[in-house]
C-alpha cells in the first residue's frame, strides 16, 4: 500500500525556513516555496524544491501551507489581502503558521481562515538555526486534535519534540514562555562569563564543568562557543528576541502574571538593540554585561 504525501507550500525561507523546508524535501515532500530574496529561492531549487513567483502561485494547489516569517505583521501580510494565502489557498487546505507571533494574532487568523474553509495550526518552534538544520526542533502546537494528527508526520520530519498544547493560540503562548526562559538563561550565562573572566578563571574549563551539573542547559551547550569566541553570527537575532519579549510581556500583563526578572531582561535586550546590536545572535547579551562591567567590547 502506497500513500501520497501532501504537497506543501512554504512561505518564508529565512534562517529557519530554508533548512526546515529542505528537511521536508529530504523526507519526500514536494515543496513549492516563496520568499522575497531571490538567492533563497535559488537555494530551494538547488535542494529539489520549486520556486514560486508569488504567494498565490505557491499556495493555489497545495494541501498544506506553512508560513515561517518574522512577526505578526508579516503573518498578516502573507495571509490576508487579494494576493494572500486565505484568498488563494484551496478550501480544505491546512495552514500551519510556524512563526513566533502574538497568541491573539493566531486566534484571529484561525477564525478568518475557518470562514474560507481553511484549517489552521499555530506551531512555533524552539531550537534555533542548529535545531532547524538538524531537524531536532521542539514544536509547540495550538489547534484541533484531528488537524494535529494529520500534520504529525510533517512535524516529525522537522523536529524531535512535538506537542499539542491546546486550542488556537496555545502554541504561541508556550513559545512566549520559551523565549522568556531562554532570554533569562542567556543573561545568566553572560553574567557568569564576565564574573569568571574578571576573577581570572579559565573560562572554557569553568563552562565545561558548569554544563555538567545543575547549571547545565541547552542554552549553555548551544551558546558556549559564542561566549568563548565572542562570535555572534545570528542563529537567532536580538531583533527577533526583542519582539518575542514584547509578546510575552504583553501576554503576561493581559492575564495578570508578574514577570519581575523577565521584565529586567526584556529591558536589557531592548538596550542591546538600541546600541546597534540587533542583528547579532541573542548570545550577544554578553556584550551588554561587558559594557556594564567596564570591559572592552569588540566591534
Amino acid at each position: 500500500m502506497t500513500t501520497t504525501l501532501p504537497t506543501v507550500a512554504w512561505i518564508g525561507l529565512g534562517i529557519m525556513g530554508s533548512p526546515m523546508s529542505e528537511n521536508l524535501i529530504k523526507a519526500g515532500y514536494s515543496v513549492t516555496g516563496y520568499t522575497l530574496e531571490r538567492d533563497k529561492l535559488d537555494r530551494l531549487a538547488a535542494a529539489g524544491g520549486t520556486p514560486a513567483g508569488s504567494i498565490a502561485e505557491a499556495v493555489k494547489d497545495s494541501d498544506v501551507v506553512i508560513t515561517m516569517v518574522p512577526a505578526s505583521p508579516q503573518v498578516e501580510a502573507v495571509a490576508y489581502g487579494e494576493d494572500g494565502i486565505l484568498v488563494n489557498a484551496r478550501p480544505g487546505a491546512l495552514l500551519i503558521d510556524m512563526s513566533s507571533i502574538a497568541p491573539q494574532t493566531s486566534v484571529d487568523l484561525a477564525r478568518a481562515a475557518a470562514a474560507r474553509g481553511i484549517r489552521v495550526l499555530d506551531a512555533p518552534v524552539s531550537g534555533g538555526e542548529a535545531g532547524a538544520v538538524e531537524a531536532v526542533l521542539s514544536i509547540m502546537v495550538g489547534g484541533g486534535q484531528a488537524d494535529f494528527d494529520e500534520a504529525r508526520p510533517l512535524f516529525d520530519a522537522l523536529g524531535r519534540t512535538v506537542v499539542l498544547c491546546g486550542p488556537h493560540g496555545a502554541g504561541q503562548t508556550v513559545k512566549a514562555a520559551n523565549q522568556l526562559i531562554v532570554a533569562v538563561n542567556i543573561q545568566a550565562c553572560a553574567e557568569a562569563v564576565v564574573f569568571l573572566e574578571k576573577s581570572g578563571v579559565d573560562l572554557a574549563a569553568a563552562l565545561e564543568v558548569l554544563n555538567g551539573g545543575l547549571a547545565g542547559s541547552t542554552v549553555l551547550t548551544r551558546k558556549k562557543r559564542n561566549f568563548l569566541d565572542r562570535e555572534y553570527a545570528p542563529g537567532f537575532r536580538i531583533d527577533l528576541h526583542h519582539k518575542d519579549m514584547g509578546i510575552v510581556t504583553d501576554a503576561a500583563r493581559n492575564v495578570g502574571a508578574a514577570l519581575p526578572v523577565g521584565s529586567v531582561v526584556a529591558n536589557l535586550v531592548a538596550s542591546l538593540r538600541a546600541q546597534g546590536d540587533g542583528g547579532l545572535d541573542h548570545s550577544a547579551l554578553l556584550r551588554g554585561v561587558e559594557r556594564l562591567s567596564g570591559r572592552p567590547v569588540a566591534g
